[in-house]
């Protein structure tokens, strides 16, 4: 027989208010140093959730590159070899009856043109009909109110700069996998093509710097690839302070002589 004591319906309602009373609860500090290891665990994420962050959109910005190498390509396939015109309406006298790659997406040396002027400018670009995507011509870091922030390097039928080679038609390319065709450019001129000197070790425009401490470049072969800058000085080089880049001779710079390969193929002695 359960000899149990059986509790009436008040006594069970008083026993469950009496054991509420006595449930463990935090104290302030222990509250306190919750939120201290909290903070402790956060600091140490958010910067590498902010490089997977910037790794993702650098991810977006070499596949933008890529596909637009891809279409450069076929609009040479397609037309004889030739290349399409790789600068925006800067250099006219060098092409006679070729319609750019984009079309002038400025208003003057330093100013882009409005938004809605910038995307008829792409879809007007003779490369357009091989990508049909807008958002292919902008990194994803872009600043507001910019469309376009790629451009070719000089030598892919854009200038003849500095007395570098500017280079017409496909077959002319040699080591395609090594020649630069297009570049996130973050210069201070929107402008179409990007330069930097042939005939001696100096920056012309200033080094891209729109991913960090690096650049993200397309190749003639169809890959895209992020350089991390190797001169600690690189980084620094703005509109600001053009008397330390632009035009000076800096002959011993690795980042300079690299690109300069990579835009003309070759560097004088």
């Amino acid at each position: 027989m359960d000899k149990r004591k059986a509790f009436t319906p008040l006594e069970m309602k008083n026993l469950r208010q009496a054991s509420k009373r006595f449930l463990p609860a935090f104290t302030l500090v222990e509250l306190l140093v919750v939120i201290a290891i909290i903070a402790i665990l956060m600091a140490i994420l958010m910067p590498a959730l902010n490089r997977a962050k910037e790794q993702g959109k650098r991810a977006v910005c070499l596949n933008n590159l890529r596909q637009l190498t891809l279409a450069w390509i076929v609009y040479a396939d397609e037309n004889d070899d030739k290349l399409v015109r790789g600068d925006v309406r800067e250099h006219d006298g060098l092409h006679p009856d070729e319609i750019p790659w984009v079309e002038q997406d400025w208003a003057s040396g330093t100013q882009r043109k409005s938004v809605p002027e910038q995307i008829i400018a792409v879809k007007a670009g003779a490369l357009f009909p091989y990508t049909k995507n807008v958002d292919l011509y902008r990194c994803p870091v872009a600043y507001p109110g910019e469309i376009r922030t790629y451009s070719a390097v000089d030598a892919m039928n854009c200038d003849d700069l500095d007395g570098g080679v500017m280079i017409k038609k496909r077959m002319q390319i040699k080591n395609a996998s090594e020649r630069v065709v297009f570049v996130d450019d973050s210069g201070a001129t929107p402008m179409g093509g990007w330069s930097v000197h042939y005939s001696y070790n100096s920056w012309w425009d200033e080094p891209p710097l729109r991913h960090g401490n690096g650049a993200s470049w397309s190749f003639a072969d169809g890959h895209s690839e992020y350089w991390k800058w190797k001169e600690s000085d690189t980084p620094k080089f703005n509109p600001n302070n053009e008397g330390l880049w632009k035009h000076v001779d800096r002959v011993k710079d690795i980042d300079i002589r690299r690109v300069r390969r990579a835009a003309w193929g070759k560097v004088p002695n």
